[in-house]
């Protein structure tokens, strides 16, 4: 609650800073924002296609939160981390392996890298369920919409605890284009981008935008003088639209991302006091090679709109290839030890592959009628190999040195096929029913195998296992939605999701009984209400969620194992509260709040790995961990946001933008240690000055993230003795404050 009021009080400070403004136009409207296309509502409604039309969002029976793709730009967001800002009850946990999306405190654990996500990515209508598919999306965005609760009916393919839809930005029917470039003073690199826009001939128009970052890293690491972690990015999209007809038209995107990134983002911290993490790290190359990252990916999608009389059938094709390796160390610093460290004693590395295929069919009704309706059928197939290299280099195990490697290799081919629907009846015009159901039917074959490369003996046990999978699932929902009065609407929902069971994909001495895991599913009761008031000046939505998941996915670290548990928890609950209050005064001034709080809980959860604070003689095959909450989740988080505008002599003005986003404490440590594991609440301020002329033809920008430079983690472990000199925790820092200047034009 302390985190929630300090938030409070930091986003009523930014408002009180930029309310004397004068009037102009609301922030929405004055920046062409891409998702707020209505004059109606006072220029504020926001279209989404979060059930596979344009609707405004106030109109559509889903808690959700929509983030333009100016709001991200203006704070130079390159990946999905920056939706947290925005998205109260959603968090991305950072780790060396894959950055993972929850949502309402569920989500798929980053240590099993053949996990499919219980929070499904969709770009541009394609799927993309694996974090380096989307290493392109998050530049020269429309909006990215994010869903909270299952919607397995619409969306289908994972998303059992819920869904982003990034939209980027199309052609424009008339030429334009801009350049922006920004220095980070902290990060000592720059990041261009820009895009040029317009017509080819009369029924092909097209898009091309990039974007290049050449930035430094933002923890010293003493044993190599450099700046951790270095980024070297190169992202492109080429869109082409065609419109021969009225009647028809069709979009090909393609987007190719190259993206390095050099050292790592993991501290050491005492393992007898609170996370105490430093900027400075010691770590030297391993006998793997630099750490880092290296992730090259291509992502292709063909969408098709023909009309069939008064009915639309809608064509989304898919293609997306990765090729990625993942060099991973940890911090060698001893805790206390005046700079001393240990050797680089443990160290792994991930070599992916990955490419899918994705054909969904859909047709729509038109609107306007008693009853309407979306029908469709998907398919999809993927095949996805995953290396794991495990090197060992100990200068003192059971008395004597050990410098070995085990190797493993993990295979999985993947085709799923559903069918879909989606009926609205009508009642009358303030009463609707609406009712969805879909069948999805997946199945994989997978294998794993590992074997000692060197090294004395093997450190970890050799095995191998092999596993088939044929699984259906059925994902109903049905939702009452009735117009109280104009333009306020309520809400009640019943939903189910699911995901499909997978393999253990990376974890050393895998067999074949423990190889396979089952499907989780969820449950959502929902209700809420949403309103627009006085014309559009006061936006105020609030939901609440009772959630439930069967035979949730997990895969927790031991650290007396130095390896991970992954199966299934039989059941969790969360249940809370969301709302969202945006408020337009007058025609220079906005700002806009969203809170949430949730409460979580495994309902049953035997043979869980133990967690510290249980009694020594605890084991996984008595432990069960009814009642506890998950790690990573708080009770609170919210951000406020305050936007104006002041009109300046010689045609000028001068826009602030200030962000204040938070969260209470939370336990980010797989054992939920209540000494080291424990992340305390914190809000991080971000600010934009910008001085435009008043066609925002040109501006100029001073940026700020993260001003009052909170030193946040995502992630933590204890890495034990004897796999290395000294025991202690290695926690996974988050970006510390950087200040930018960007300067840009539109043409």
């Amino acid at each position: 609650m302390k985190a929630l009021n300090h938030l409070l009080l930091s986003g009523a400070a930014i408002a009180a800073m930029t309310s004397y403004a004068v009037p102009a136009f609301a922030q929405a409207s004055d920046a062409g924002d891409a998702a707020a296309a209505s004059d109606s509502g006072g220029g504020n409604e926001i279209i989404v296609t979060a059930q596979k039309r344009e609707q405004s969002l106030q109109d559509v029976p889903i808690s959700m939160e929509v983030v333009s793709g100016q709001k991200l730009a203006e704070f130079n967001s390159n990946d999905i981390k920056a939706v947290m800002n925005y998205t109260p009850n959603v968090f991305v946990q950072s780790t060396a392996g894959n950055d993972v999306i929850y949502i309402r405190g569920f989500g798929s654990p980053p240590a099993n890298f053949a996990f499919d996500q219980s929070v499904s990515l969709y770009v541009d209508g394609v799927y993309a369920g694996r974090s380096r598919q989307a290493q392109a999306p998050f530049f020269d965005l429309a909006r990215v919409e994010v869903l909270r609760g299952p919607q397995g009916a619409l969306f289908g393919k994972n998303t059992a605890a819920g869904a982003v839809s990034v939209v980027s930005a199309g052609p424009t029917s008339t030429p334009e284009g801009a350049f922006t470039a920004l220095y980070n003073f902290d990060h000592k690199g720059i990041d261009v981008s820009g895009y040029i826009s317009g017509p080819i001939s009369d029924t092909l128009s097209a898009r091309l935008a990039y974007k290049i970052v050449n930035q430094d890293g933002y923890i010293r690491n003493l044993a190599t003088n450099h700046d951790d972690p270095e980024v070297r990015q190169q992202l492109a999209r080429l869109t082409l639209k065609w419109e021969p007809s009225s009647d028809f038209d069709y979009t090909v995107k393609a987007e190719y991302a190259n993206r390095d990134v050099i050292g790592g983002i993991t501290v050491s911290s005492p393992l007898d006091g609170p996370q105490d993490p430093h900027t400075t790290r010691y770590l030297e190359r391993s006998a793997l090679g630099d750490e880092g990252t290296r992730t090259e990916s291509v992502m292709v999608s063909g969408t098709g709109n023909i009309a069939l009389g008064d009915y639309t059938l809608t064509s989304v094709t898919g293609y997306s290839w990765f090729n990625a390796n993942i060099v991973n160390g940890f911090d060698q610093t001893i805790p206390g030890g005046g700079g001393a460290a240990t050797n680089n004693s443990v160290y792994n590395s991930f070599p992916e592959r990955f490419d899918q295929f994705s054909q969904e069919l859909r047709i729509l009704s038109p609107t306007g009628r008693t009853f309407e309706f979306i029908a469709g059928a998907y398919y999809d197939r993927s095949n996805y190999r995953l290396d794991q290299l495990q090197g060992f280099n100990i200068e003192d195990l059971f008395g004597s040195p050990y410098f070995g490697r085990i190797d493993s290799r993990f295979n999985q081919k993947a085709e799923s096929w559903s069918v879909f629907g989606q009926g609205t009846l009508n009642l009358s015009d303030a009463f609707r029913i609406i009712g969805s159901l879909r069948y999805s039917h997946t199945s994989k074959d997978g294998d794993f195998a590992s074997r000692l490369v060197y090294g004395p003996f093997a450190i970890r046990p050799i095995s191998s296992a092999e596993g088939s999978i044929s699984e259906g699932n059925v994902d109903p929902s049905i939702t009452l939605q009735y117009d109280i009065a104009p333009r306020v609407m309520v809400y009640a929902t019943y939903g189910r999701g699911s995901k499909s069971g997978g393999f253990v994909s990376n974890t050393l001495g895998t067999v074949d009984s423990t190889f396979t895991f089952e499907p989780e599913r969820s449950t959502n009761y929902e209700a809420g209400i949403k309103s627009t008031l006085f014309d559009g000046a006061v936006v105020a939505n609030v939901s609440a969620y009772h959630t439930e998941f069967k035979d949730l996915q997990v895969s927790v670290y031991q650290p007396e194992s130095s390896s991970y548990l992954t199966g299934n928890a039989a059941s969790a609950t969360s249940k809370g509260i969301e709302g969202s209050l945006s408020i337009f005064p007058f025609p220079n001034f906005d700002v806009t709040a969203s809170g949430a709080y949730q409460d979580i809980k495994y309902d049953d959860y035997p043979g869980a790995a133990c967690l510290a604070s249980q009694p020594a003689t605890c084991t996984p095959a008595t432990n069960n961990l009814a009642g506890y909450s998950p790690a990573y989740t708080s009770k609170w988080t919210g951000s406020m946001t305050a936007h104006a505008r002041f009109d300046l002599p010689s045609d000028l003005k001068l826009d602030i933008t200030g962000v204040a986003a938070g969260r209470s404490k939370y336990f980010d440590s797989d054992d939920q240690s209540p000494i080291f594991g424990v992340q305390k609440g914190y809000v991080k301020l971000d600010l934009r000055v910008q001085l435009s002329d008043q066609d925002a033809g040109w501006h100029l920008a001073l940026v700020g993230k993260n001003l009052t430079n909170q030193l946040t983690t995502g992630s933590a472990f204890r890495l034990p003795a004897p796999i290395t000199g000294v025991s202690r925790a290695i926690l996974y820092l988050e970006p510390t404050r950087n200040i930018s200047v960007e300067a840009g034009f539109k043409f």
